[in-house]
């Protein structure tokens, strides 16, 4: 048996091997995690598709008055208002349910890093979401909307808010999933926990306190209307208690909890 000796000295920056991970590089790996598995992938396809589907419907079959610039951008923010939700929640839970997080936290033993990694890639992906938004909105605007007086209106402040609106939503799902570390009941919670509050406070009784707590009225009319001050302390109030509260409490929940093989 012989034996290979090496010509030149394999150097090592010792420096660099002991660095931790850049905040941009982790942002980046967490952007990876989302379509890396096959739900991510699908669900982040299903929004482009449907996406492209909804507003060329909204073209082909809808009213004259609908087919203005702020109609079609209804419709297109619709899907991803929907489904990005879930892959924020997938893209807390999957480090507990596939078991990738002990690799994850080897790496990079600060939990709160990681966590503000996936919350910085909710808000890239939800600006994303915004951009496609707009790309399929604008060509079918120019071309079912042509003529139309008006069809281009669109207050700059609304695209803001569109975009407040799908981030928001994007980190909710990361803060369900990180107060709940399971995708099942997580999704669960999401979808159902705020209908379920909407029809309580529904009644007569919960009138003055219904715009406060419930999500679906406070942040609905984000992609529909500039906000007065009232209604953004409306959102902001709901937000804090469907978004804020349960992130503080995943926060608390990722940082200690033990890691199973």
């Amino acid at each position: 048996m012989s034996t290979t000796t090496l010509a030149m000295p394999i150097r090592v920056d010792a420096a660099r091997a002991s660095t931790r991970p850049g905040i941009g590089r982790l942002v980046a790996v967490e952007l990876r995690k989302m379509v890396d598995t096959r739900a991510g992938f699908w669900l982040l396809a299903a929004v482009v598709v449907t996406t492209v589907v909804a507003v060329v419907a909204r073209a082909l079959v809808g009213d004259a008055a609908d087919h203005d610039f702020a109609s079609m951008m209804l419709v297109a923010l619709q899907p991803a208002a929907v489904m990005l939700p879930i892959v924020g929640i997938l893209l807390v839970t999957s480090e507990w349910s596939q078991r990738t997080g002990q690799i994850t936290f080897t790496l990079t033993p600060l939990r709160s890093r990681v966590l503000v990694a996936k919350l910085l890639a909710s808000v890239v992906l939800g600006v994303a979401s915004l951009l496609l938004s707009l790309a399929v909105a604008a060509p079918a605007t120019a071309l079912a909307g042509a003529g139309l007086d008006g069809a281009w209106s669109y207050s700059p402040a609304l695209l803001g808010q569109a975009a407040v609106y799908l981030v928001t939503g994007m980190i909710t799902g990361v803060a369900i999933g990180a107060a709940l570390l399971a995708s099942a009941p997580a999704i669960v919670v999401y979808f159902t926990a705020p209908f379920a509050l909407t029809a309580i406070v529904s009644l007569s009784f919960f009138a003055g306190v219904a715009p406060w707590v419930d999500t679906v009225r406070a942040t609905g009319p984000m992609v529909e209307e500039v906000l007065s001050a009232t209604q953004w302390a409306h959102a902001g109030t709901a937000l804090a208690l469907w978004m804020v509260l349960p992130l503080l409490i995943g926060a608390y929940r990722i940082t200690r909890r033990e890691l199973s093989a």
